[in-house]
């Protein structure tokens, strides 16, 4: 994009984006918040917010952006970076595999139908459990604070913590994970103590942000690794490059190839009603709007990204 080009769209997006979230926001209607985490629940089901940053860090934002949520999903994409950057690719990709399951984001099925009985790929609850051990540090408290640290650098923001009422409530709910976690145990995948590797694996998931927060983080994805607001590398391009096409194949659960097809973006949802995506080489985009819809997606923020998708032809496809 060149910088007319860019100068228009952002004028589009300052003279219309207000107008599109009001448009979108009806189909906070269409979903229902997320429950099965009883902190969740809580979220207001008819907020709808949305930032959008450039290289220079200008952002574009409407709606219900000073809401905080948490990264859930979200924060799978992160800490498989971290672990790649921890293990390399061929130890990593010995515990977790590539592949889409085609099964929900929280299934066991394919771990016991399906040899060698690892998690079919990073980004669902199996394999995310897994990643979590995988992340450098000789306790639960050093693994996070690690995790934590990076999510600072990546958002640009020292004040990012955990929400630990949300942290609580997955805890206290978590026995399909924990199932998940002791199989992958049995298995072999997991080399750590379940309840150890469980702890890292809700606290990453618990991290607080607001939409400015998501911005920031997926600009770094969107110039492969560097910060280009501080002109610096924080990631090596390969992993970047591994974490985007494992958002594109399965960043939005079972919904990845209808996402690809009408939105056309590498993009993660979290059940908090969030959306990472962003328009690689321009801008990194943040949204929240807790409706989801019966595969885990915000109902309006998936609607507003085909908006604006098909308004600047953004698709990749």
């Amino acid at each position: 994009m060149n910088l007319d080009e860019h100068t228009t769209t952002w004028k589009q997006l300052n003279d219309h984006l207000a107008s599109w979230v009001t448009a979108s926001k009806v189909h906070t209607e269409d979903g229902h918040v997320a429950s099965y985490i009883p902190e969740l629940a809580n979220a207001p089901a008819d907020i709808l917010g949305i930032c959008i940053m450039d290289a220079e860090g200008n952002t574009v934002a409407a709606g219900d952006t000073d809401y905080h949520f948490t990264l859930q999903s979200i924060s799978k994409v992160f800490t498989l970076i971290l672990a790649l950057m921890d293990n390399g690719e061929e130890y990593v990709f010995s515990k977790v595999g590539m592949e889409p399951t085609g099964d929900d984001f929280n299934s066991m099925l394919k771990l016991e139908l399906v040899e060698p009985g690892i998690p079919f790929n990073p980004l669902i609850n199996a394999g995310a459990i897994a990643i979590s051990s995988l992340i450098a540090g000789d306790t639960p408290s050093e693994q996070t604070q690690r995790i934590l640290q990076f999510f600072r650098e990546l958002a640009d923001n020292p004040a990012l913590d955990i929400n630990q009422d949300v942290f609580k409530s997955e805890s206290d709910t978590a026995h399909r994970n924990r199932s998940l976690a002791y199989f992958l145990k049995d298995n072999g995948v997991l080399d750590r103590e379940v309840d150890d590797v469980l702890r890292v694996y809700f606290s990453h998931c618990s991290i607080q942000v607001n939409c400015t927060d998501l911005a920031r983080m997926a600009l770094v994805l969107a110039h492969n690794g560097v910060d280009p607001i501080r002109k610096q590398r924080l990631i090596p391009r390969r992993f970047v490059q591994i974490a985007k096409t494992f958002m594109f194949t399965c960043g939005m659960y079972n919904a990845s190839g209808e996402f690809a097809m009408n939105v056309g973006l590498p993009a993660k949802s979290g059940v908090s009603g969030s959306i990472l995506t962003m328009v690689p080489g321009r801008y990194g985009i943040g949204l929240v709007s807790p409706a989801l819809n019966r595969k885990g997606n915000s109902t309006a923020g998936v609607h507003l990204l085909g908006k604006l998708s098909q308004e600047f032809d953004w698709s990749l496809f």
